[in-house]
């Protein structure tokens, strides 16, 4: 009888921490998890955000906006036609929908800022401010540049603009009545950001 009960006893006191262990188990997978998830969410949010200086962030947040034209906070293609009337360019169904489904879901801020971050790992990487100083620079010829030789570099080489695109852009500078582009002016045009940083240091 004693050997009996001893067994039983034994018995319990296997089965009980059996059955305790795995009751704190899928706790601990949960958080796990959970914690695995969320960083993994943080992570794939931030690889994005962090593609891009703060600056450039708020520039393509104020180009959704001007873009999300009903406003509910997603680009639609309805949206894109009506940015494109607004521009006064014609788009036809099969460029909107080419450009709809470019993206891998609905296209919200951090969608869009997706698809810039794709195009830009994809046709070599981005223009940090340094990279488009150092281009204007190469131009730069005591203060200035002078404005055919740059209007024949822009519709030359690279992504080339159009006549009316360079129009466009030289309405934006300011060009002396020899043809001459102020280079600090069309780099603070451009990046804000040398200007601002020689203000930083002087104050």
């Amino acid at each position: 009888m004693a050997d009996k009960e001893k067994k039983v006893k034994k018995k319990k006191k296997e089965e009980a921490p059996a059955e305790a262990a795995p009751a704190p188990a899928p706790a601990a997978e949960s958080r796990t998890s959970s914690k695995g998830s969320s960083k993994k969410a943080k992570r794939s949010g931030s690889n994005v955000f962090s593609m891009f200086s703060q600056s450039q962030v708020a520039e393509f947040k104020e180009g959704f906006q001007l873009m999300d034209n009903d406003k509910d906070g997603i680009i639609s293609k309805s949206d894109l036609r009506a940015t494109f009337d607004a521009v006064g360019k014609l788009s036809n169904e099969k460029e909107l929908d080419e450009m709809v489904n470019e993206a891998s879901g609905p296209i919200n801020f951090t969608q869009l800022l997706s698809l810039f971050g794709n195009r830009m790992q994809d046709s070599g990487g981005t223009d940090d401010d340094e990279v488009v100083v150092a281009a204007f620079r190469s131009f730069d010829e005591n203060g200035t540049i002078d404005s055919e030789r740059f209007r024949h570099a822009l519709m030359t080489w690279g992504d080339k603009f159009s006549a009316k695109e360079v129009d466009d852009a030289f309405d934006a500078m300011e060009i002396d009545d020899k043809g001459r582009i102020d280079t600090n002016s069309l780099i603070q045009l451009l990046t804000a950001a040398p200007e601002d940083e020689g203000e930083g240091e002087a104050a």
